[in-house]
């Protein structure tokens, strides 16, 4: 083998040491690169109006014999209804669910005193309408069910409030698009901050988290529960992932 041959063989190994180094140098710093992004978040909030209300009043009636039971319980109805609608609100969308009559003579788990009243039938009287105002300020009159001899109870049931009625806003659907929009821009203008105070260029979406709708109460404070309410707040926070150049 003469010299010269041998010579280019040293120098195309050569070539291929150098080529490989800088196309695996060159590809760690595209690597590099890649990984610097910034992650921000972006808030957006809309104060909203429930547009449904549940209230649940539970009736009970009772006596010795059932049918003078029965009787009681259907009086506190009739007396529920004219109060209800004597306040505006539309009796027609009324509910009568869970009735039950209990005989306290059959429980054999009972004391051996006997009760007052042998018989007692609960009902619940469930309102549902579409004009939450008119409920509240139908609950806040509650008083005058005691008045005409209505014992009554509400909530529990239907949701974490269990002093009146529930406050319900169903329109969460059509706030997304627009709250998701407002979230994303406020999270690039916050990336758009980094990078300049970085002195970078921002570049695309390296990666997104939408993040959870929350409904939350207007007015926070503790004991306050937001079925509660009928002003309420719509809050979500999107976290974004914004690659940097």
């Amino acid at each position: 083998m003469t010299v010269d041959r041998l010579t280019l063989r040293a120098i195309i190994l050569a070539s291929g040491i150098a080529l490989a180094g800088f196309l695996a140098g060159n590809g760690f710093a595209r690597a590099r690169a890649a990984d610097r992004f910034v992650t921000v978040k972006g808030v957006s909030e809309r104060e909203v109006r429930a547009d449904l209300a549940i209230w649940p009043l539970h009736l009970v009636g009772a006596d010795n014999d059932l049918a003078a039971a029965n009787s009681k319980l259907t009086k506190s109805i009739v007396g529920v209804r004219d109060f209800l609608a004597r306040h505006g609100v539309d009796t027609s969308q009324i509910q009568m669910t869970e009735f039950s009559a209990t005989d306290a003579y059959a429980n054999q788990y009972g004391s051996d005193r006997r009760p007052a009243n042998r018989y007692v039938v609960h009902q619940t009287v469930l309102v549902r309408s579409s004009r939450p105002d008119e409920v509240l300020a139908a609950s806040q009159q509650i008083g005058e069910l005691a008045a005409i001899g209505v014992a009554i109870s509400s909530g529990g049931e239907y949701g974490a409030n269990s002093g009146g009625p529930t406050f319900v806003f169903s329109g969460l659907n059509k706030l997304k698009p627009e709250m998701i929009a407002d979230a994303t821009a406020r999270a690039r203008e916050a990336a758009s901050q980094f990078a300049r105070d970085s002195r970078s260029q921002l570049g695309g979406i390296r990666q997104a988290n939408q993040g959870i709708f929350e409904i939350l109460p207007r007015d926070q404070a503790p004991g306050i529960n937001e079925s509660s309410q009928i002003a309420k707040v719509v809050r979500v926070v999107s976290t974004i992932d914004y690659y940097l150049r």
